[in-house]
């Protein structure tokens, strides 16, 4: 009787050691894991210091900038573009693009297409003035076809209307296209016109971005749809010649 009061003493015992045990054993795998966490913890914050203190990603100025909004058209009655002057506008706005440059362009292979294959190419331009500062005059001249590619861009400030008309011609057609009409605003001139492309009516606009006057880029869109939506076709970033 007695020994069978032990055996039973004994199965009792066992029975409370066991999930005593197991509650020890899910306590040191959580303590485990918290380790493990606190571990990636440290490492993750000595971490974060590089990647705040990292360079953003330089924006390559061969891709039109997005970022930069193009102003909101606006029309007389008969639909024609009013374009008025920017508070700051002036007969010194080209200044800065007197002389020799080196030209790297890139161009949609086919506009107003949906074309996304765009084709690098290089170009040269001399640049002086005319009319003592109120105009002038680019020889810009390129072989990305293989053969001489020669075009002239004229630019004239009006003083009545502190308005800037720029005027293209090349060896293509051998006549001025329609002037696009603008100013700089904060370093940044917008230049407008109505023209037509391969029989469709388009609104040109010429964008001039030099907030860094040494490194100027050119841009170029067109609008099919009286300027709410714009393709950017054609793009360029100078550097001085040497």
């Amino acid at each position: 009787m007695a020994a069978r009061t032990m055996q039973s003493m004994k199965s009792v015992a066992g029975r409370r050691t066991q999930p005593a045990q197991a509650s020890v054993a899910r306590a040191l795998a959580r303590a485990r894991r918290v380790a493990r966490c606190l571990v990636w913890l440290a490492f993750a914050l000595a971490a974060l210091p590089v990647v705040c203190n990292a360079a953003p990603t330089p924006r390559d100025p061969l891709v039109p900038d997005t970022s930069l909004p193009i102003p909101t058209l606006h029309f007389d009655g008969a639909g024609q573009l009013v374009i008025s002057p920017s508070a700051t506008s002036s007969r010194h706005d080209f200044d800065y693009l007197v002389g020799n440059w080196h030209l790297k362009n890139r161009k949609l292979k086919s506009r107003l297409t949906g074309s996304t294959e765009w084709i690098d190419f290089t170009s040269r331009v001399e640049m002086h003035q005319i009319l003592d500062g109120l105009g002038n005059i680019d020889k810009y001249t390129e072989q990305s076809t293989g053969k001489p590619y020669e075009g002239v861009a004229l630019r004239l400030f009006d003083p009545a209307t502190r308005l800037w008309s720029i005027y293209w011609a090349d060896g293509n057609s051998g006549k001025l296209d329609p002037p696009v009409v603008g100013s700089f605003e904060n370093h940044v001139g917008h230049f407008f016109a109505r023209d037509t492309y391969k029989g469709k009516n388009i609104i040109v606009v010429f964008r001039w971005d030099v907030r860094d006057p040494t490194l100027p880029i050119w841009s170029q869109a067109f609008s099919t749809d009286e300027g709410k939506t714009w393709e950017w076709n054609a793009i360029n970033i100078s550097q001085r010649a040497k």
